[in-house]
């Protein structure tokens, strides 16, 4: 049957796999419902189809054992009526009627087992879409989390900012440094010829230069 080639990869599909591998989870849900509410609308039109076929093949089967068993019985009453010739009809039509019922039976099977499939792929897809519905909501404020936190993580952490700015500060005192450096070496040659001689220089002494300042203020006194 068309129908089952073109829902067999319903069967084999995986909800879970599917959202692991989609780049936006988000998106991937939605779409998902809709194709397999999409499907659903067909696969119960099939179903339905392949139910009917099921039941009339049934019915076909059963109808035909009840003329063998009618046969039969009409042949036991032409041989009780002493009508050989009427219950080797009879006979002959049972047996007719039993290869037609070998060939019925064939066919109710087939149709059984195709309605038993049709059973399946509809009721995974109702399986697929109520977890897919329950788990929509949950799964897209997930999703919508890890975004920010994507957000958040490219803008960076206070600490990677304060990080970088002691970092640029440095680089600042590093070139504040080899400044000051290089102005030193291209600062002229110091004379140390006064700081030799001040090293044989009397010492003045702090009381001698107190009592020259108090003789010069009573001085201005008079």
């Amino acid at each position: 049957m068309s129908i089952l080639t073109r829902f067999k990869d319903i069967m084999a599909s995986n909800i879970n796999a599917l959202l692991d591998k989609a780049e936006n989870p988000e998106k991937m849900i939605d779409q998902y419902l809709r194709n397999l509410n999409s499907d659903l609308g067909k696969v119960k039109s099939e179903t339905a189809a392949v139910m009917a076929e099921e039941q009339r093949a049934k019915r076909a089967v059963n109808e035909c054992q009840e003329e063998i068993e009618k046969m039969e019985r009409y042949a036991g009453k032409a041989l009780e009526a002493g009508n050989e010739g009427d219950a080797r009809k009879f006979l002959e039509r049972k047996v007719s009627l039993s290869e037609k019922l070998s060939e019925l039976q064939s066919a109710y099977q087939l149709a059984s087992t195709n309605s038993q499939q049709m059973k399946q792929i509809h009721d995974k897809l109702v399986g697929d879409i109520g977890e897919l519905e329950s788990r929509r909501t949950m799964l897209k404020a997930k999703w919508s989390v890890a975004k920010t936190q994507q957000r958040i993580n490219k803008l960076g952490t206070p600490d990677q900012s304060l990080s970088a700015f002691e970092r640029m500060e440095d680089k600042v005192n590093r070139a504040l440094d080899e400044a000051n450096a290089m102005a030193e070496l291209n600062a002229e040659p110091k004379d140390d010829i006064d700081d030799l001689a001040a090293k044989y220089d009397e010492p003045s002494s702090s009381v001698d230069d107190e009592l020259k300042a108090l003789k010069e203020k009573m001085r201005n006194k008079e």
